[in-house]
């Protein structure tokens, strides 16, 4: 055993204290003083877990899975300075929000949960009283229509947000259901108050990100439009229609364009009470006559596809002004979920993380079509989903590793949802492409792999969902074809991304080997052996990076030689897009056993997993990426980012399974916590969460694509999982407690098991996992 493995383990004995008073809000102190006996399973999700730093989460109001995520917006940062360099303090605002802010500036309707790079902060609604003014200001003045706030007077729970504007004394409420957003404002005293529709506003906004809004007064209290921006998502088109509890009194709108031509629209004082509103940049207002007390209630809808979509999408979903029931509706869908799975846990602040994760995983993939079923594809052309209903939103290099492979459990008719949702992705793309990033009939092309063919398989060899497994593979195998995608052409050709023609080019060559053996494994399932053997041989061009003369993977040039100048713990420009080659190296899942060969054997192998938790990384290392933080960081392992999620397991592959249970205790006590900064990164659409919630039942998902979970160190003392064929699955343990990190013994149904891996058939069949857990580590369980 390495020497510094000892002081590794001493560090797990390090305690890390409950969310402070200061730090903890209304809405999680309630919770924690409610019992889980009542079913009120809401009351043990915090949303503003996360909210603070890295995690880039939102507070607001949603549905599950639903189109509208309503939220505050605490700042507005331009993605691009005055002289054009990019703005890094826009990347704290993935989500609109920061916990450490104190201003307000309105209440948005789309959000991404835990990105690293943003979009949408679609349709922009402020409440104001006094002199009209439809400038925001900037957060460090007391300019503007922008409010400051405390949170003492902010309250957050699932399906709906609260907070006190303190510049106009109004009270905000917020609700929603899946395509509707509800605002509820209380005010103060008799005066005049504006509602102002900020169309101008934009997460990661720059100038020239609106290519159009349009916006019609129907009546008095109906407002229907759309607005096209080109962002992260380069045509994205998203229609709502508005209504208003009250008759307004009067509106206008100001344009902010360097208009030369308006036709003859010059005829007409559109600022003032002209009920058509067309140009790049708008804000209307609406004003109104208010008593004390008084409550103006807002309802907007959404829709992909028309303002009569929206009109008709309001009508279903919430075509009254009842904002209470609305938020009961919503919080019961929100229980129903959650009740997918039941668990106690050692203390309180565990159970609130817990349903916090699991409340994290089901606010993306968000439904995206109208409710008559019609979405608008890839093509830009509008469909009508046919046995399926349509989402949007895969961030796949994040959650095919440990998010989709949840759904396959507690979720599978949704993740056959989504599995078509991205199928009918491929046949609307000209490139013939599953999903890389997509989100609003949009890819966005970010980050490497092309791992939808993973989700696909893995869902196939478990047996989830009907979709049509010939047609998939034939999709995963066009979208592993394109030549001219991310260094493909190259891969096929040299058996490798050669890094003088492709940048990352070590992490796009482990990533495709990876999603090449999912394809294999997609064709063993459709009966295709031939496909299946070809992208076998593709799976092992892992072994055409491996530089055996310093055990690394390293980058390769089209020549054959080794790159010279490679440090591998710089995680920029050596070959590793959010990595080195220490950790994001490990990324072999389709074959470790002959990983762990290749880099000189369990011994070797296992004392480079001690010392990459042990070892210190310089600030040098990290300093050029935005997306790698201290917060994250154990030694050298990044748990903050997703190349590093399945490390903690490896070492169930060496013999060694009680360094897995320790690791993987320390990284969720140390990792996830009960606080607003209590990510460690962004949460990724839900996978920093999911791997929270597999890794608290005491199993992981290793290798997306095989029926295997790889076993840890429960956090749970009792969990119970309702699955969707009737049958329950339980992890139950004895002597659980903080301290006893290790487990004793395993047994399935009753029966010990030798090696610490369970299949998916024996959680789906139903039964019982029970974990004996101790003090001491048992080193003779699963030793090979």
């Amino acid at each position: 055993m390495n020497k510094c493995f000892p002081a590794f383990l001493a560090a797990a004995a390090i305690t890390f204290s409950c969310t402070s008073k200061k730090e903890q809000t209304t809405a999680s102190t309630n919770a924690n003083e409610q019992q889980n006996t009542d079913k009120n399973l809401i009351s043990y999700v915090n949303p503003l877990i996360g909210t603070d730093r890295m995690g880039h989460t939102f507070p607001g109001a949603a549905a599950p899975f639903g189109m509208v995520q309503l939220s505050p917006e605490t700042n507005i940062q331009p993605m691009f300075k005055d002289n054009g360099q990019y703005n890094g303090r826009t990347y704290e605002y993935c989500a609109g929000y920061q916990y450490s802010d104190s201003t307000i500036f309105g209440f948005a309707h789309t959000h991404f949960s835990g990105t690293g790079h943003s979009d949408l902060g679609d349709f922009l609604v402020m409440p104001t009283t006094g002199e009209l003014n439809l400038e925001p200001g900037k957060a460090d003045d007391n300019e503007g229509y922008h409010s400051s706030f405390s949170h003492k007077n902010e309250y957050a729970e699932p399906g709906y947000y609260k907070v006190k504007l303190d510049k106009y004394d109004i009270e905000a409420e917020l609700t929603a259901t899946q395509r509707v957003g509800f605002h509820r404002y209380t005010f103060p005293k008799d005066e005049e108050a504006h509602i102002i529709l900020d169309m101008t506003y934009n997460i990661y906004n720059y100038d020239g990100k609106n290519v159009w809004t349009f916006l019609r007064v129907e009546n008095d209290s109906t407002i229907t439009g759309y607005r096209q921006t080109n962002g992260w998502a380069r045509t994205r088109l998203v229609y709502f229609t508005m209504k208003f509890s009250k008759p307004f009194k009067s509106y206008g709108q100001k344009k902010y364009d360097k208009m030369q031509y308006n036709g003859f629209y010059r005829k007409f004082d559109e600022a003032h009470n002209f009920p058509e509103m067309a140009g790049h940049n708008i804000k209307a207002y609406f004003n109104f006559d208010v008593k004390a007390g008084e409550k103006i209630e807002v309802k907007m809808a959404l829709s992909p596809v028309s303002m009569a979509g929206a009109v008709k999408n309001l009508q279903a979903e919430a075509p009254g002004w009842d904002f209470d029931q609305v938020k009961k509706e919503t919080q019961q869908k929100w229980n129903n979920e959650l009740d997918k799975v039941e668990v106690s846990m050692i203390n309180k602040d565990d159970e609130t993380s817990f349903y916090t994760s699991l409340y994290h995983t089901m606010l993306d993939p968000v439904v995206y079509e109208d409710v008559d079923g019609k979405y608008r594809g890839l093509d830009q052309n509008i469909h009508e989903s046919d046995g399926f209903t349509n989402y949007t939103i895969f961030s796949l290099w994040d959650t095919y590793r440990a998010l989709h492979p949840l759904y396959n459990i507690i979720q599978p008719s949704k993740n056959n949802d989504f599995i078509k949702s991205m199928l009918a992705h491929q046949e609307q793309s000209v490139h013939h492409m599953l999903p890389i990033w997509s989100h609003y009939a949009n890819e966005n092309w970010c980050m490497t792999g092309y791992h939808a063919v993973t989700v696909l398989a893995d869902a196939a060899v478990k047996g989830v969902g009907d979709f049509d497994k010939k047609r998939a593979l034939k999709a995963a195998v066009e979208t592993s074809n394109v030549p001219y995608f991310d260094g493909v052409g190259d891969y096929i050709k040299y058996g490798y991304v050669p890094e003088d023609k492709s940048d990352a080019s070590v992490s796009k060559t482990l990533e495709y080997a990876f999603d090449d053996w999912t394809i294999a494994q997609l064709a063993k399932t459709a009966g295709d052996t031939k496909t299946e053997e070809e992208y076998l041989k593709r799976s092992k061009s892992y072994e055409k990076v491996y530089d055996p003369s310093i055990g690394f993977m390293r980058p390769k040039l089209a020549d054959g030689s080794f790159k010279k100048e490679f440090d591998p713990l710089d995680t920029h420009g050596q070959g590793f897009i959010e990595g080195n080659a220490w950790n994001y190296g490990l990324y072999v899942p389709q074959n470790i056993d002959h990983m762990i060969e290749m880099m000189g054997g369990k011994e070797k192998f296992s004392q480079h997993l001690d010392s990459l938790f042990t070892m210190e990384l310089d600030d040098k290392y990290i300093e050029k990426n935005e997306d790698i933080t201290r917060d994250g960081i154990i030694g050298n392992y990044v748990h903050g980012n997703e190349p590093s999620h399945h490390i903690p397991y490896l070492y169930d592959w060496t013999g060694e399974p009680y360094k897995t249970q320790h690791t993987v205790r320390m990284v969720l006590d140390k990792m996830y916590l009960n606080k607003v900064d209590g990510l460690c990164g962004n949460d990724d659409a839900g996978q920093m969460s999911a791997w929270y919630i597999f890794s608290a039942l005491g199993f992981y998902p290793v290798i997306p694509g095989s029926d295997e979970y790889a076993l840890g160190s429960p956090l749970v003392k009792n969990a119970k999982l309702k699955l969707e064929n009737g049958n329950t699955f339980t992890v139950s343990t004895e002597n659980q407690s903080r301290e006893n990190v290790y487990v004793e013994k395993v047994t399935l149904n009753g029966k010990e098991l030798t090696t610490p891996f369970i299949k998916h058939a024996d959680i789906t069949s139903g039964g019982e996992l029970k974990f004996y857990m101790s003090s001491t580590p048992n080193k003779e369980f699963g030793k090979k």
